[in-house]
């Protein structure tokens, strides 16, 4: 009866770790749920992917160098590439990826990244799921963030490519090309990853909304965009962020843009477009009613009142100067020479907050410079 009681409790301990193992595809992040498993499912970036698919036919893989801004489907590019190329069976023991943000010494390098390299890959298995890939007689090594590795990793890294290229391909993935040492770089094909255009974005946040059973409206989608600028992961991530709230609440609320607005933390465009009505500069808003707009005054004691009423809000003065400056630039009734002169109080007032200044004093300098422009 003992050893019966014993031996049922450790199968239900084991299963219970088993259990814990197991991805809950609820909890998962919609960046990870939604990655692309093939080179077909990545969105934009035509060029990069019409060469890797070529590489699936003759399955010869050189040295790559992935750059770009962030969210634009480096990482997700090269894991679905090796997917293709080698299955579920071999991936885990074909591919390492490394992020060399965390692990950047020479150290890494001479040991995890060395002792990967140097391993001769295991005859092809059979494929589980009955496909047939391709399985190259070599490995890939990942180095994610490669632009943050220090310049002795990087030395110590070429020669490694050097030795072992028979065996093993790496790929290097950075945000900032400049600063990958020139002898690596020149061993590489070189990709450049360009943010998502509006058209592709807004395709595959259609396709994530459809697909969780999301009400997102074009206006939310325009906003998803905007405030992502051309980062499809930060988008994503602010969808869920924003389905999360809306189901919080029962019945559940609709998305709206300002909702989306308020987790990007951008500020809203109706305080940007109130506080350029206040500067004098004349926008369309549909919130402000006529009576509203005509009252306008555009002296001392109004632009300070409003500049403390946005520094109360806790708006950030670097996001608010932002998307000043875009509104102002931008705008098609204000002539060169204005917007010159509001440009400058921008630079300025950029450097000065840099080196730690006091932001409401630099908010109400430029928007008393931009008031002097505008009515000039």
């Amino acid at each position: 009866m003992a050893s019966n009681f014993f031996a049922a409790r450790a199968t239900s301990n084991k299963a219970a770790a088993t259990a814990k193992h197991v991805a809950d595809l609820e909890n998962q992040p919609w960046v990870e749920k939604y990655r692309p498993k093939t080179i077909d499912e990545v969105s934009a970036q035509e060029h990069t992917t019409a060469v890797l698919q070529r590489t699936l036919t003759s399955a010869n893989l050189p040295h790559m160098l992935f750059y770009g801004p962030p969210g634009t489907g480096k990482t997700s590019t090269i894991l679905a590439l090796a997917r293709q190329l080698y299955g579920p069976d071999n991936f885990r023991n074909r591919v390492l990826e490394l992020n060399a943000s965390d692990e950047r010494g020479i150290s890494i390098v001479r040991e995890k990244v060395k002792n990967f390299a140097r391993q001769t890959p295991r005859a092809q298995a059979v494929a589980s799921d009955g496909k047939v890939y391709p399985c190259p007689p070599y490995k890939i090594i990942i180095l994610d963030e490669a632009d943050s590795m220090t310049q002795d990793a990087q030395g110590a890294l070429r020669r490694i490519m050097e030795t072992y290229a028979k065996i093993t391909r790496f790929c290097l993935v950075c945000n900032y090309v400049t600063r990958i040492i020139e002898p690596l770089a020149s061993r590489c094909s070189k990709f450049r990853f360009t943010p998502l255009d509006p058209t592709s974005a807004s395709l595959r946040l259609n396709h994530i909304a459809k697909s969780e059973g999301i009400d997102a409206a074009p206006q939310v989608i325009n906003a998803l965009i905007s405030t992502s600028q051309g980062d499809l992961r930060r988008a994503i991530t602010y969808l869920q962020s924003a389905s999360r709230l809306s189901k919080s609440t029962i019945p559940p609320t609709p998305i709206l843009p300002k909702d989306i607005q308020e987790i990007a933390g951008v500020v809203p465009d109706s305080v940007i477009k109130d506080f350029a009505w206040t500067l004098g500069i004349a926008v369309e808003d549909d919130s402000m009613d006529v009576d509203d707009k005509s009252s306008r005054k555009t002296n001392f004691t109004a632009v300070q009142k409003k500049v403390k009423e946005l520094m109360r809000e806790g708006y950030s003065a670097t996001q608010l100067l932002t998307q000043l400056h875009e509104l102002v630039m931008l705008h098609p009734e204000l002539d060169g020479r204005k917007k010159s002169k509001a440009a400058l109080a921008f630079a300025e007032a950029d450097k000065a907050l840099c080196d730690g200044a006091d932001e409401e004093l630099w908010i109400l300098e430029v928007a008393l410079r931009i008031n002097r422009a505008v009515l000039s």
